[in-house]
C-alpha cells in the first residue's frame, strides 16, 4: 500500500507583502502539523519558495501565486520565476515551457482584486491540471462550489488549499496523496487524492491587512 501525505498547496510567507510568516518558521509548522509537502506561492515571486526548498527540500514545492491582466494563476514545481500582470495564455505558456503543474487560484471570488473575462477560463481549462475547488479564505461557500463544478465539467484535478497567510491557518485545507516530487508524479498523485478542510474565520483577512502595513513600513 502507497504511504499517503497531507499536502497544502496554497502558502505565503514574507516574501509576500501581504504576510509575516517567515520561511523558519512555515517550516517548523508543517514539521509539527505532520505536513508532508507545502507550496509556498508568493505573489509574484518565488525566492521565498527557492530559499525555503533549500533548507527543507523534502517539504517545499517551489510554486508561486501569479497575478494576470484577469486573474491568478498557481504553479507548482517551477524553475524559473514568473513576473505579475502578463496575460493568461502568456503565463501557461511560459509555465508549460518549464513542466510545472498548474492551477487557477479561487477563480470565482469576486473578492480577490481581480476577476477573470467571460470565456477566459474555458479558453485556459486545456493548459491547465488542476482548479482551487476549495480555498479556505473564501467568503462565501457558493465560491468554491462554482470552483469545483468548473473543474469536473473540464476533467480537472480538484486542488485544494488554506492560503495560508498566518501560522493558525497552515493546514486548514489539505489533500492527502501519495507523496510526490515532481510535477508529472503530482498529475498521477492528484487522481487519488481526498481532500480534508474547512473555511477559515473571516478575521483571518485582519492579518494580512495588518501584514502589509508593517511590511509598507519596514521598505522605508
Amino acid at each position: 500500500m502507497t504511504d499517503l501525505i497531507q499536502a497544502e498547496f496554497h502558502c505565503h510567507s514574507n516574501y509576500s507583502p501581504d504576510s509575516l510568516m517567515t520561511i523558519e518558521e512555515i517550516i517548523k509548522t508543517c514539521r509539527n502539523k505532520s505536513i508532508g509537502k507545502i507550496a509556498i506561492t508568493d505573489h509574484g515571486r518565488n525566492a521565498g519558495a527557492f530559499k525555503a526548498h533549500q533548507m527543507a527540500p523534502d517539504l517545499v514545492v517551489v510554486s508561486e501565486e501569479i497575478l494576470t491582466n484577469e486573474g491568478e494563476i498557481l504553479a507548482y514545481f517551477m524553475t524559473e520565476e514568473i513576473p505579475d500582470y502578463l496575460s493568461p495564455l502568456e503565463v501557461v505558456k511560459r509555465l508549460k515551457d518549464q513542466g510545472a503543474f498548474i492551477s487557477v487560484a479561487h477563480p470565482f471570488d469576486p473578492y480577490r482584486g481581480a476577476s477573470w473575462k467571460p470565456g477566459t477560463l474555458e479558453m485556459l481549462a486545456p493548459y491547465l491540471d488542476g482548479v482551487e475547488a476549495f480555498n479556505a479564505r473564501c467568503f462565501d461557500p457558493s465560491f468554491n462550489e462554482m470552483a469545483g463544478t468548473f473543474a469536473n465539467e473540464h476533467g480537472l484535478a480538484w486542488m485544494v488549499g488554506s492560503d495560508a497567510h498566518s501560522i493558525p491557518e497552515i493546514g486548514r485545507a489539505v489533500l492527502q496523496l501519495p507523496n510526490f516530487n515532481s510535477a508529472e508524479e503530482l498529475r498521477q498523485a492528484v487522481k487519488t487524492a481526498t481532500f480534508s478542510g474547512k473555511l477559515s474565520s473571516k478575521i483571518v483577512h485582519l492579518h494580512s491587512t495588518i501584514a502589509k502595513v508593517i511590511n509598507q513600513f519596514r521598505r522605508r
